[in-house]
């Protein structure tokens, strides 16, 4: 598994022994890249798994990182916009492209569609659904992270068109509102909760979820 960002995932699987020993194996040690808005951090990253996984190639690769903050009307700008769409919406993009081949090498091994096979996980939120984005659902106020999250599900449509010949799922996944530095401290879930839902979540994906928008409950999500 290869991820953009890892933080809390490591501790929660440390702490909640939710996992089997094949789980175990398959994520007790991520990859991280380091920098996704670095073309040459992210080449290192997919030239160092191909040195881990060799002929086996990689199963899933979730794009995490993000970055996220409050901005209105009155206090939105150029550089928020683009910062958050570089690192929410065009990292994720450019990430997969280059662990493609390690992708198709795992899902020329097996049939069927999931992360036992080759999976894209983009790691979206509720805040992305345009039909959402209204009554109390618009009363976060961010231009930025809405519209990078908003995007990000349309790259995650496009990837699922490019990416289905190849047998390779992807999807956009929100994790709920979470109690993490972003998430702040009055969010609804733990990062327990929040990662005991993804968990289930990944492990149950299939064939109908490929180009789908579910939340860690499972449940499907309006674009």
């Amino acid at each position: 598994m290869v991820l953009n960002s890892v933080k809390g995932i490591v501790r929660v699987l440390r702490l909640t022994g939710m996992y089997n020993g094949h789980i175990m194996k398959t994520l007790s040690k991520p990859y991280l890249v380091k920098d996704v808005s670095s073309e040459q951090s992210i080449s290192s990253a997919s030239e160092e798994v191909q040195s881990i996984v060799g002929n086996s190639g990689l199963n899933c690769l979730i794009n995490n990182a993000a970055i996220g903050f409050s901005t209105n009307i009155s206090s939105v700008t150029p550089e928020a916009m683009m910062t958050m769409l570089q690192v929410n919406t065009i990292a994720p993009l450019f990430v997969t492209k280059a662990f493609m081949p390690l992708l198709q090498i795992a899902a020329a091994s097996s049939c069927g569609m999931g992360i036992h096979k080759a999976a894209v996980i983009n790691m979206s939120s509720v805040l992305g659904s345009i039909t959402l984005n209204c009554g109390d659902g618009a009363n976060f106020r961010s231009y930025a992270y809405r519209t990078s999250k908003a995007a990000l599900n349309m790259v995650t449509r496009c990837l699922a068109a490019d990416l289905e010949s190849s047998g390779i799922l992807c999807m956009s996944l929100h994790p709920g509102w979470v109690k993490t530095d972003m998430g702040g401290p009055h969010a609804d879930l733990t990062v327990e909760q929040s990662v005991s839902g993804i968990l289930n979540v990944l492990f149950s994906l299939n064939e109908r979820d490929h180009g789908g928008f579910l939340d860690y409950r499972g449940q499907n999500l309006q674009w």
